[in-house]
Parts: structure tokens; C-alpha cells; sequence
């Protein structure tokens, strides 16, 4: 028999524990993952050459891009949420055996639901639920989504058991409809199962005038008959914008999902949908809770020392920005995050995890757009002024520390990021064609390459040119590696040359875009009349307090 290509053929191993043993379902499942698997699983993969730091303006966009979709790092809350759906899944499946017969009592349990129409209906009072239901609730961009996603890629989600020739879903996600109605809801669950499975159950039950408690206990004994193992409802809190009672109903059958069909379920919202999931909560009917994760965004907190070896031990933001701090393809940037950077960084971002990401990525390429080629304290609030506007009301709210204006405003998102990088973009293509007509040698991408590379070396940009030019002219069959010693050997011998040297003429709006240890880009950095401030004794002042101090 040929599976489709999203269908993988039971493997079965030993789960390790004793109350799991014997179960088809669960002995086909990925095996419990140790944490370190767990953190490798889903840590995104970033491909950085560090060479690529020297490559055009608009190769480097697309590296840097491309952290949006590729940069995950788990933190401890996705380790926890991690660990909580492993148990789920496998606890819900105890009472679902395939072997033992316990998964037709629940289907024939189902079948007598349909036919009378009533969600309490059942042929056997044994069904013993061992599912639980969990919910997680956090802002916008916090990673919930992602976060799951990711969780629920580390398991095949259609699993074929040959020997019983039956399909076991391992999990099903899907999002409360717009309108809020129970049956779009009932719709989107069909259209899903129908997208994994390739069946036709959105034809079979949307085109008849089923009604809503129908079309339930339909959905609940599709749950049964393809064994779900979890199902995940997100966007949860669009339950608040639907019409009057459907909320109260819809609880009612998240309530029968758990306890009497056996399904584990995770419902995924904002703040905004906390009055929700408290109702839920407070359901008299409802006993086989896993509680509630509230996903606060990361926090600033100051590094703590060991006792014992009295090293400074890394808080998760600081560990966090660190790692995404490594991935820059600047010319100009700075090795170690600077406090001052981090501290902005936090302050606009308010740690919500994509925020940070975003403002990152942005600041890289409004860098290589504008040629200041590094991030600064100045560059990020730029930054947040021009294109991070749409969520300043909630992260306005985060500071201010207010519950009801983060629930109000918790739902923000930047929905046209992908605008905005195709601006920047647009605006280094600007750059590069600007560059082009510049440089003397244009249109030459290893004598660019090799220019850019003498520039991280602190070469100076006006004597390198002709250098080059010289280099590619007496050596055309060598290699930028090559050339480079040789460039290098020019470069240091004419002293006389290189300390006679007119100061680069450069005009004032231009002053951002020097290298960081000159005095104009410091200029360029401080507030008006804060210059001085910024400066420190005995490398851009005399020591005059010293001096004095020493001469008595």
C-alpha cells in the first residue's frame, strides 16, 4: 500500500514507562525527549558564514531576512509548554487503546451521540477520560503559535498501523473562526482533518443542514475515529467578538472534548480571552484540568553571581540577546553588546520576543541602507519610531505595567513586516546603485569583496581604492586571498604618504556613517551638547584632573 507523502508507518518502541506500555498509539509516538533533545529540536537553524558580513548590500538583506522565518531560541517557558503537551498526548491516548478495545467503546459511544443528537449520550458508562486540557494565554508575539508549531513538529502527525490498518492523528490544529459561530468552528475543524487526511468531510457534512449540536457530536466522533492525539484551537479570544451565546456553548463542548470524548485539548489566546478561559475554569463539568500557562514577555533582570566560583550567571535576556546579537552582517558592528544597546533594546521591545527579533532585523537593515553599518542606541530608536508604530499602544501598555490596557491592547501585531522589509530593501538597492557609480572599481565583486574585507581590518577607505585597483591590474589570476598580504604590504609602506594624508572630506549629514573611533561620528551619536559627556579621560581628553593630581 503507498501512503501519502504526510503519512508515516507505525514504528513502534518501547516508551520507557510501564502505565504507556502496550498501546499502539503511544509506542508509535517520537519517545519522550530528554531536554537537551528537546532544546536541539527546536532551536531554529541559522546558516552564518562570517565571510558573508563582506558580501554586497543586498545579499547581506537577505541573510539578515531571513532570521525572521529561521531564529527560535527556546527558553524556559517553551520547555515547560514542551513538557506539558508530551504528557497530554500520551496521557490521553491511555484510554484510548487500540488494542484493548477501549477505542470502540469510545466510538460506539459517538455513534449513539449522532444518532440522538445529545452530546451526554452514551452506550457504556466505563470511558475512562484520561485527557486533560490546557490553556495558554500571552500577548501578541510572545511565540505561542510558533512555539506549538514547533512542539508539534517534533511528532509524525499521521501515523498508519498496518497491522490494524488504521490512521492515528497524533495532533490537529486550528483557529476559532472570525464570525465566532460554533459551526465555522465545526467547518474549520473538517477542512483541516480533510487537508491531512485527503477525505471529504467538509463536503459530506457542510452541504447539509445539519444543526450545530450535530455537527458537534460529528466533530467529536471524527476526533474518536482518527484517534486524535491533541487538538489545538488558537486565536481563542475571538470567542469574545461572537454573537450572544455562542461562548457559553462553545465551552460546553471544549468541556465534553475532554471529559467525555477523551480528546486532550490546548486553547491558545491573548489577555483579552482571560475572561474566557476563567469561565472555563469555573465549569462545574470541567474536572480534568492541566491548568493554565500565562506567557508573561521576557524580563531584564540583573545577572546574579555563583556563590561558589563567584561568576556572573547569564538571565535568560541576556543569554537570549546575546545569541541573536552573534548574528549581524555589518560591517561595522560591534563584537559585544554594549549595555547601553541592551538596555535600549529591552525598553523598546519590552521583551516580547518577536518585537526584539523585528527590531533587530529592521535596525540591521535600515544599517546597511542608511551605510551607517552598525547598530546604535540611536539607529533602534529610529527604528521603533518609523516602523514599529502599529504595536506602540501595547507596548506602551507593557511598560505602564496596567492588566487592563495590556488586555486591551494585547492583540496588536505587525502584520505588514514584510512591507517594511521590502523598503529597506528597496532602499539598499538605492544604496548598492549609488556604490556602483562611486566606486572605481564597479561592477568588480571581488575587488569589492577585498575592499570591504581591508575595511574590517580598519584599512583606510581613501587608500585602499587604488590599491586595489593596482592589485587586480599586476595579479589578475589571484585570489582575494591572495591579494590581501599584498594589498596589505602596499598599504603599510608609503608611511609618509598614509601620515600626510588630507583628512577625508566628508560631509556633515554623512558623519553617522564613519567609523566608530572617530570624532565626528561620535558627534553624530550624542544629544546636543552631550558630546562632552560621552567623552572619557585619556582617550578622547587630556587627563587634566590626573595631570594636575600627579604634579601635586
Amino acid at each position: 500500500m503507498t501512503l501519502p507523502s504526510n503519512f508515516v508507518s507505525a514504528i513502534y518502541k518501547d516508551p520507557g514507562i510501564e502505565r504507556y506500555r502496550g498501546n499502539p498509539f503511544i509506542e508509535a509516538l517520537t519517545p519522550i525527549m530528554s531536554v537537551q533533545q528537546i532544546k536541539t529540536r527546536l532551536t531554529g537553524e541559522i546558516k552564518y558564514n562570517p565571510q558573508d558580513v563582506f558580501s554586497n548590500a543586498r545579499e547581506r538583506a537577505h541573510e539578515v531576512a531571513a532570521l525572521l522565518d529561521d531564529f527560535f531560541q527556546p527558553i524556559a517557558n517553551h520547555l515547560q509548554l514542551e513538557e506539558k503537551i508530551s504528557i497530554m498526548i500520551r496521557g490521553g491516548y491511555v484510554g484510548r487503546n487500540l488494542a484493548d478495545g477501549s477505542l470502540n467503546t469510545h466510538m460506539q459511544n459517538g455513534y449513539e451521540r449522532i444518532m440522538s443528537g445529545e452530546l451526554d449520550n452514551f452506550r457504556f458508562a466505563q470511558t475512562n477520560s484520561t485527557a486533560k486540557s490546557l490553556s495558554l494565554i500571552g500577548c501578541s508575539g510572545s511565540g505561542k503559535s510558533t512555539t506549538i508549531n514547533r512542539i508539534l513538529a517534533t511528532y509524525p502527525q499521521v501515523i498508519y498501523h498496518e497491522q490494524h490498518n488504521f490512521i492515528q492523528l497524533s495532533y490537529l490544529k486550528i483557529e476559532c473562526p472570525h464570525d465566532g459561530s460554533l459551526k465555522s468552528l465545526c467547518l474549520n475543524f473538517f477542512r483541516e482533518l480533510d487537508r491531512v487526511l485527503h477525505t471529504n468531510y467538509e463536503d459530506k457534512y457542510a452541504k447539509k443542514r445539519h444543526s450545530t449540536e450535530v455537527l458537534l457530536a460529528l466533530m467529536s466522533q471524527a476526533a474518536t475515529q482518527k484517534a486524535i492525539g491533541i487538538l489545538v484551537i488558537d486565536e481563542i479570544q475571538r470567542l469574545s467578538q461572537r454573537r450572544s451565546g455562542g461562548k457559553e456553548k462553545m465551552l460546553e463542548f471544549f468541556v465534553a472534548l475532554v471529559n467525555v470524548i477523551g480528546v486532550p485539548v490546548v486553547m491558545v489566546g491573548t489577555p483579552k480571552a482571560r475572561p474566557i478561559f476563567e469561565l472555563e475554569l469555573q465549569s462545574g463539568r470541567r474536572s480534568a484540568g492541566f491548568g493554565s500557562l500565562f506567557w508573561q514577555p521576557m524580563r531584564a533582570e540583573k545577572p546574579s553571581k555563583d556563590r561558589k566560583t563567584g561568576e556572573l550567571r547569564k538571565t535568560e535576556w541576556i543569554a537570549f540577546s546575546d545569541k541573536l546579537w552573534r548574528y549581524q552582517w555589518l560591517l561595522k558592528r560591534d563584537e559585544t553588546l554594549s549595555e547601553d544597546i541592551r538596555e535600549c533594546w529591552y525598553d523598546l521591545s519590552q521583551g516580547v520576543l518577536d518585537i526584539v527579533v523585528k527590531l533587530f532585523v529592521l535596525a540591521q537593515l535600515r544599517a546597511i541602507a542608511t551605510g551607517v553599518e552598525r547598530i546604535t542606541v540611536n539607529l533602534l530608536k529610529q527604528v521603533y519610531q518609523d516602523e514599529l508604530k502599529p504595536v506602540h499602544p501595547m507596548l506602551a501598555a507593557l511598560r505602564s505595567g496596567d492588566v487592563e490596557l495590556i488586555a486591551k491592547y494585547s492583540d496588536l501585531q505587525l502584520v505588514d513586516i514584510d512591507k517594511k522589509v521590502l523598503d529597506l530593501r528597496q532602499k539598499i538597492d538605492e544604496l548598492k546603485a549609488k556604490q556602483d557609480k562611486e566606486q572605481p572599481f564597479q561592477n568588480n565583486e571581488q575587488a569589492m569583496r577585498l575592499f570591504n574585507l581591508l575595511l574590517a581590518m580598519d584599512c583606510d577607505s581613501q587608500i585602499l581604492p587604488p590599491l586595489i585597483e593596482r592589485a587586480f591590474k599586476d595579479y589578475p589570476n589571484l585570489t582575494v586571498r591572495e591579494l590581501m598580504p599584498i594589498v596589505l604590504d602596499w598599504y603599510e609602506k608609503p608611511v609618509k604618504s598614509k601620515t600626510n594624508k588630507k583628512q577625508k572630506n566628508v560631509q556633515q549629514t554623512n558623519w553617522h556613517t564613519l567609523d566608530s573611533d572617530d570624532m565626528r561620528f561620535k558627534f553624530s551619536q550624542a544629544k546636543k551638547g552631550d558630546l562632552y559627556k560621552n567623552l572619557s579621560y585619556r582617550d578622547e581628553l587630556f587627563d587634566l584632573p590626573g595631570w594636575i593630581k600627579q604634579i601635586g
